[in-house]
Parts: C-alpha cells; sequence; structure tokens
C-alpha cells in the first residue's frame, strides 16, 4: 500500500473510509493506518491484510469498558469491578502519552491474568472492531498515513479479523445503504483468505446470546491476580530507581541490585519472573551472569533481558549466545520497558 506521509498534506482531504479500508486487506500488507481528523485520530493495526485491532484515540478505553462490563454478567473469571482495575492500572498512561496504546495492553494483562482466555480475547476485539467501525465509516474528510512498523509488532496477537466481513456485519447491522458504503468493490478481486481458528469462532459467535453461551464454555476456573518480581542488574543506583519509577506496584514488584555477585546469591531465594540484566557490570559482567543462570536448572526458562547500548550490534550477538531471551536498548523510556516485559511474560 503506497501512501504519503502525513507532512504532505497541507490540509485535510475528502475520505472515502471503505476505499482506504480497502487498501489495507492485500495479504501483503502488515502494519498501522494511522486516520486524522478534526475529531480526533484512528489507528487500525493489520497483519498480512488481516485485521488485529482498532481504536478511536478519544474514546480509547470506553468500547473496551463497555464489552468487559457485558462479559463480566457471562464469565465468573471476570470480577464485576474490573473496569476500574484497569482504568487505575492503563489509564494514566493516556495522560503521560507512556504508551501508543495501552487499551492493548490492558486486554494483554487480561488475559495473562486468566480473567479472560485468549478466544474471549478475540471475541472482545470483534465486538470493539465492530464499534470502531460503525463510527470510522462515517469518517468524510482527514489525513493519513502508513506506518510498517507498530507498537504492536512484538505484542501478542489474539485474532485475525477478515476487514471485509466485519464491514458487512457492520453496515447490516446499522442499515448503511449509500453509494459510498456499496461493498461491490470488495467483491472485484478480492477473495478472503480461509479463516483461522479465531475467525471460525467469531462467525461461530453470531448473536450476543450465542456469544454467551460459548463464553461459558470456554474457561478456566478463577485464579488469583498475579504480583510479578522483576529483577534488576545494573550497578546504577539512578536506572534502578527509574524501573521501579516506571512499573506499577499493582502488578510488578522489583528487586534491584547493584553488585553482581551478590545478584547471583540473591536471585536464587526470589525466583524471579524476569530478569532486566545490565551487560556492563563490575566483577561479573551480564554475559558471564547470563550463561551461568542458564546452566541452572531453575533459570533455564526464565526470561533474561539485557540491557545494551542501541549501537553495540556485538553485544546482542553476545546476548544470543548466552541464550538471552531479548535486548532492551539504551537509553529506554517507560513504553520501551513495558512493552519488552509484557512480550516475555505474557
Amino acid at each position: 500500500m503506497k501512501t504519503l506521509p502525513i507532512s504532505r498534506y497541507r490540509f485535510y482531504q475528502k475520505l472515502q473510509p471503505l476505499s482506504l479500508l480497502k487498501k489495507i486487506t492485500s495479504k501483503s500488507v502488515t502494519g498501522c493506518l494511522q486516520v486524522f481528523s478534526d475529531a480526533g485520530s484512528w489507528s487500525i493495526y493489520v497483519e498480512e491484510g488481516k485485521l488485529i485491532y482498532a481504536c478511536y484515540s478519544e474514546r480509547m478505553f470506553e468500547p473496551l469498558y463497555r464489552n468487559l462490563q457485558r462479559l463480566s454478567q457471562q464469565i465468573s473469571t471476570l470480577p464485576h469491578g474490573i473496569n476500574q482495575q484497569v482504568k487505575t492500572i492503563f489509564e494514566r498512561c493516556i495522560e503521560n502519552q507512556a504508551i501508543p496504546n495501552p487499551d492493548y495492553l490492558a486486554i494483554c494483562w487480561l488475559v495473562n491474568e486468566k480473567y479472560i482466555s485468549p478466544n474471549q480475547a478475540a471475541i472482545l476485539i470483534e465486538q470493539m472492531s465492530l464499534e470502531f467501525l460503525e463510527s470510522f465509516l462515517k469518517l468524510q474528510e482527514g489525513s493519513y498515513e502508513f506506518i510498517p512498523e507498530s507498537f504492536l509488532d512484538d505484542l501478542p496477537k489474539f485474532c485475525h479479523l477478515n476487514l471485509r466481513l466485519l464491514v458487512e456485519q457492520c453496515q447490516a447491522s446499522t442499515k448503511v445503504n449509500n453509494s459510498t458504503g456499496n461493498l461491490q468493490f470488495w467483491q472485484q478481486g478480492f477473495q478472503p483468505s480461509a479463516a483461522n481458528p479465531e475467525e471460525q469462532l467469531q462467525k461461530q459467535s453470531g448473536s450476543n446470546q450465542a456469544t454467551a453461551v460459548k463464553l461459558h464454555r470456554i474457561h478456566p476456573q478463577v485464579t488469583p491476580k498475579k504480583n510479578y518480581t522483576i529483577f534488576c542488574i545494573n550497578d546504577s543506583p539512578t536506572v534502578l530507581g527509574t524501573i521501579k519509577g516506571f512499573l506499577d506496584e499493582q502488578i510488578f514488584s522489583v528487586v534491584g541490585v547493584t553488585d553482581s555477585l551478590r545478584a547471583l546469591m540473591e536471585i536464587f531465594s526470589v525466583k524471579p519472573d524476569l530478569i532486566l540484566l545490565d551487560v556492563t557490570m563490575p566483577n561479573l559482567d551480564g554475559f558471564e551472569l547470563c550463561s551461568l543462570l542458564r546452566k541452572h536448572a531453575h533459570f533455564k526458562h526464565t526470561p533474561v533481558i539485557m540491557v545494551t547500548d542501541k549501537s553495540n550490534l556485538l553485544d546482542r550477538a553476545k546476548a544470543k549466545l548466552v541464550k538471552a531471551s531479548g535486548c532492551l536498548s539504551k537509553p529506554f523510556n517507560q513504553s520501551d520497558l513495558l512493552k519488552t516485559i509484557f512480550q516475555h511474560i505474557v
């Protein structure tokens, strides 16, 4: 898909939302379509032409809260006060603009906490997408750009939805029938690929009543909310303090150690869920420490994230050799840190 950079637009132009959606349904298209109007910005994330998420900046959490409230009446694993819990943990990210899509991160958290299953997350995203499309299709003017890389790239994907079918479903429910809303162009040379299991689930869930029945079948016993222990090894107390400030105390318990030898002794008693390990440590550097941890049975599969300089390709190569789970480049912000952590613990 070819689009002009947003900087090329001096004024808003007339938009055809359906035409924009058609452009991103090709199997070769992966990334984020961003559309800007006087009312706000719209983000549509696709992977190989399939919709994985969509949101509207001015009402980012409203559809999530609305659908979670409905789900809380249908599944026993979702507490009735879940909206307030999500608001407390994630909505502040909008205020400080630390994360582009804290609403999607909230869904990842809900799945990881076993409040909802991955299949239920897929149904949740589908219902939110239908609400999104209902308003998106009414856009008349604005500007847009397509970004090949996005915040969601390394996060779990819960569904790959067929945009054409979603638009048809949305238009059928809202009874939209005008020249710009005609779906004939979708059918000209467009053959949707075979639905994956998530898509089949969406098709089978037809009405709200059918969805409720399916949700009851799907899942799990209630499990207590987990507090993740993050073990940080860095010789800078300032960096350790910054990391603690970035991570919400309701989700994370941060243990910071400035000496690698002391860390090697303490880590066995702490048994963390994830280890943040700086490569430049005195006495025992990060690579040596990671190698030692990987030789111990308990830490063979614990996520170990090496904190490295972005430009140092040699460090990144060494990290792979000692079987580190990934790298976090310095300097990093709250968004970078949270994205890396959720990528490895969800």
